[in-house]
């Protein structure tokens, strides 16, 4: 019967590879160079095969390598929030949800898909922002339970991941009073004619806007464009320019940015996700957010 597998090695193993070489690893554990060395030869003499190679004045992954730190990546960010995890079941009762939310997805739609959960008893939600790249690496390392986004997950051999449609969205102008006493004459050639808001090239929803203005022959007086979705509205309803938004949370839009419903901009439709990491939904606050999409 082989021995059991060493964590102590591989843990080793794994500062060596963060840190670049041997002496750093060894200085930021407070160890000496000849035992955190020793370690990483006893893990490479358990699996039978190199690790690290030299290179230059440091230390380089091989193949093998190279999927053992992907592995050990997995273990240690895991074992990082474990402390966490048990403070929490030993609190107060809590559901928890980890939600990831792209960034390019308006803050008003994420309350809107979030809706169904609000009222959950000893609710704790965590929501995180940031780049979708980025929230996905966090949803494969079980950091978060799933992630809202205006796209799907990208294929991916080496994490499999399950995007779900939650809801969709025809957009529209809106605007001040003012400009849309302007715009609202020859609509919507009129965006030809008065400063116009639009998402960045960032957002995916910015190559169906500039599609449709090509179909319909309109050279927009762009003036801002905005990553942050809600920043483009407060913008919009400062009196700036027109902007579009999806119509999914017309209501929401007008009571909160004091702003009025300018036109159609026909043909073009905004799509929103849940993205997971299994086929079958486990966690019971995500089974709801897909049992009330339309």
């Amino acid at each position: 019967m082989s021995a059991p597998f060493n964590y102590k090695h591989l843990y080793y193993f794994w500062v060596v590879a963060k840190e670049g070489g041997v002496s750093r690893a060894a200085e930021k554990l407070g160890m000496a160079v000849q035992t955190v060395s020793a370690q990483v030869r006893e893990l490479e003499r358990s699996l039978g095969c190199a690790l690290l190679k030299p290179s230059g004045r440091g230390l380089v992954l091989t193949e093998a390598g190279q999927a053992a730190m992907h592995q050990a990546d997995l273990i240690f960010h895991l074992g990082e929030n474990l402390p966490v995890l048990v403070r929490d079941a030993a609190s107060a009762p809590a559901v928890r949800l980890a939600v990831g939310i792209s960034d390019g997805l308006p803050k008003l739609v994420v309350r809107r898909l979030l809706q169904p959960v609000i009222a959950e008893p000893h609710l704790r939600l965590l929501c995180h922002e940031g780049e979708f790249d980025d929230l996905l690496g966090d949803l494969a390392l079980h950091r978060l339970d799933v992630v809202l986004s205006d796209r799907p997950a990208p294929a991916n051999p080496h994490i499999k991941l399950y995007s779900l449609a939650v809801g969709a969205s025809a957009v529209a102008w809106y605007g001040t009073p003012a400009w849309l006493q302007v715009a609202s004459r020859d609509f919507p050639h009129s965006l030809a004619e008065v400063p116009v808001l639009l998402p960045t090239r960032h957002n995916v929803g910015r190559d169906r806007i500039d599609h449709w203005f090509l179909q319909h022959g309109i050279r927009p007086r762009i003036v801002g464009e905005f990553e942050d979705s809600a920043l483009l509205k407060t913008f919009g309803a400062s009196g700036m320019g027109v902007f579009p938004a999806v119509q999914w949370v017309h209501d929401d839009l007008l009571a909160h940015y004091a702003v009025q419903y300018l036109g159609p901009c026909d043909g073009v439709t905004e799509h929103f996700y849940a993205i997971g990491t299994s086929k079958k939904v486990q966690h019971p606050l995500v089974q709801r957010l897909l049992q009330a999409a339309p």
